[in-house]
């Protein structure tokens, strides 16, 4: 069942106050760090990239392409709610010898942050979680529409047109808004657009739908794949409530958390890793690349110092089981 709830899924950078140096009175997520050399964990893999298909600015074989000069061995193309750009990517990985996971990243309900599942080994466009994902861009069509119409009433001279001109395709998210409006003069880059105009709580921000992570973990088994919970401190909660919404969604057939993720420093990275044994989840990563729109992160290796095992993909997939 669709919700009408209030997320910030294409906020570029968002981060919730406090993440950089949570609190943590339960020693949670800053455990004690082994420093690790370049190369030690293995092969370098990414598994959160996104394309022209959600909101990235690279194609799906542009994406690959830079995953092969970065020396990536595997990848996943998790663009959000959907499925389009899977056949190009994995035509492309296969010619440049790239191991290659279908993925997309699903928007839940929840509150007071924002919960996002990637789903790993989608292998059919039918199924539970495909149908899902096309009512999800369904409404998200929807949603486009009432943001023109709300940015024409405070001002801004905004076509669906000019958008899916940014955007290359019909697949268009806040990040392609935003480029039009600095296109316009009315902001100076994507982050500022973000940050006055189109975030939450900001004049020109519309709502979209959301599954709840119970039904997004559902429909993922259902469809032969594997649910892993993106960017875990997004979802804004302390280190003890964060590691009892974790055991939950673990108990609802939750696979792995992404604990080397871009932007996190090491000792989140370690935290939330040894939350992943507590619970007996997979410890996941990527680089969580959007191009141009999301600067800073780079495929495979993040903001410089991102490295992921590349067991994570192996011990994915014998949880497809």
């Amino acid at each position: 069942m669709l919700q009408s709830e209030e997320s910030i899924e294409d906020e570029l950078s968002y981060r919730p106050p406090g993440c950089e140096h949570p609190e943590d009175p339960a020693g949670l997520l800053h455990t004690p760090i082994v420093p690790c050399l370049p190369g030690t964990l293995g092969r370098m893999i990414d598994l959160h990239l996104h394309s022209t298909c959600s909101d990235g600015s690279e194609s799906p074989t542009a994406v690959v392409g830079l995953a092969a000069a970065a020396g990536c061995s595997t990848i996943a193309l998790t663009d959000h709610d959907g499925l389009a750009g899977l056949k190009e990517a994995a035509a492309a990985a296969a010619a440049a010898g790239i191991g290659f996971v279908r993925g997309c990243e699903v928007s839940c309900s929840f509150s007071p942050g924002t919960l996002h599942l990637l789903a790993y080994f989608v292998e059919d466009e039918e199924g539970p979680l495909p149908d899902m994902l096309a009512d999800m861009r369904s409404d998200r069509s929807a949603r486009n529409e009432r943001l023109v119409a709300r940015l024409r009433e405070l001002g801004y001279p905004v076509s669906l047109d000019a958008v899916g001109a940014v955007a290359g395709s019909d697949v268009i998210g806040r990040p392609h808004f935003a480029s039009v409006l600095v296109g316009l003069g009315a902001a100076s880059s994507v982050q500022d657009a973000f940050d006055r105009i189109l975030g939450k709580g900001r004049p020109a921000y519309v709502s979209k739908a959301h599954v709840s992570a119970p039904e997004a973990i559902a429909a993922a088994k259902e469809s032969g794949a594997v649910a892993v919970l993106a960017h875990p401190l997004s979802l804004g909660l302390g280190p003890v409530e964060l590691d009892s919404q974790i055991a939950e969604l673990a108990e609802l057939g939750l696979g792995g958390l992404e604990c080397y993720y871009g932007r996190y420093a090491p000792d989140e990275r370690s935290g939330l890793a040894a939350i992943a044994s507590s619970h007996g989840l997979v410890a996941t990563g990527g680089s969580d690349f959007h191009g141009t729109f999301k600067p800073g992160l780079f495929v495979g290796t993040g903001t410089g110092d991102l490295e992921v095992p590349d067991a994570a993909v192996r011990e994915l997939e014998a949880r497809r089981a």
